[in-house]
């Protein structure tokens, strides 16, 4: 945390992130475009952000996209704003953006997290049942090869139409698949009232990726949730709900012993 306590220190690199904020997804000459700085100069900034975490990186063919990454100044809200009126905070600053949010980001959701664990023990909790059930309440089942359909399984409902399938499948580096369809049932379990269900049923199947990648004692979990048109319902919904998940999923291989899953879990938004 001290990190980035240091990063945010800095008025130029605060600029940056402002930058990313209002568009994420730029590469470092849209970055430069506008700012009274040397190319040089804002790729040291940029690396000291992304050494503090809070920018992340995804290559898209030749270019290098920068993306704005909210698990540190997510860890500081759990830190400190969860003790006092966490939900009246949220609604004030969702009220805040409404209201000065001029610019449209880019239709997609990009989220990178350091988990203490290894590649082939967080895939088997991105995979396996027992570890999905722990921290989603959900299993999806799948052979998970390219092509395999996906099946989502929750208390209440079953998605087995086929619709989801593994897109990619590069066991303890890369997986992908296309998102569940959103019938009545799901919605039923999940508490999405029925017009919610109809907007969201009439958009694009979107697709989620994850890329593990090993850092030291660590892997860098890179979330890319993408294929969503602007204005997307489902993208919001999912802007809440990955965070948490995620942040659920690193205290599961975090906390418990390799091999202890206790089935339990805890409501999230993002199912």
């Amino acid at each position: 945390m001290d990190d980035v306590f240091k990063a945010l220190a800095d008025a130029s690199r605060r600029m940056l992130l402002d930058s990313l904020n209002a568009r994420d997804g730029q590469t470092l000459s849209e970055l430069c475009d506008g700012l009274d700085m040397a190319r040089q100069s804002v790729s040291k900034h940029l690396a000291a952000l992304e050494a503090a975490e809070l920018i992340t990186t995804v290559r898209h063919g030749r270019e290098k996209l920068h993306y704005l990454n909210a698990a540190p100044i997510n860890d500081i809200a759990e830190r400190w704003i969860r003790r006092y009126d966490r939900r009246r905070v949220q609604s004030l600053s969702a009220l805040k953006r409404a209201l000065e949010e001029t610019a449209v980001s880019k239709p997609e959701f990009v989220y990178t997290s350091y988990i203490v664990t290894t590649p082939e023990r967080l895939w088997r909790a991105l995979t396996e049942p027992e570890f999905t059930r722990a921290y989603w309440g959900l299993t999806l089942e799948s052979a998970w090869t390219k092509g395999a359909p996906v099946v989502w399984r929750t208390e209440g409902s079953v998605v087995d139409d086929g619709g989801s399938v593994v897109l990619e499948s590069d066991p303890y580096r890369r997986l992908s698949y296309s998102w569940h369809t959103f019938t009545r049932e799901w919605a039923d379990d999940a508490g999405v009232a029925p017009d919610v269900l109809a907007e969201i049923a009439a958009e694009p199947r979107s697709r989620v990726t994850f890329d593990l990648e090993p850092a030291g004692d660590r892997v860098k979990l890179t979330v890319v949730h993408d294929g969503f048109e602007p204005g997307s319902t489902v993208l919001e919904m999912i802007k809440g709900g990955w965070p948490e998940l995620l942040s659920e999923l690193k205290t599961l291989l975090e906390r418990q012993p390799a091999g202890v899953e206790d089935g339990s879990r805890r409501p999230n938004a993002g199912r």
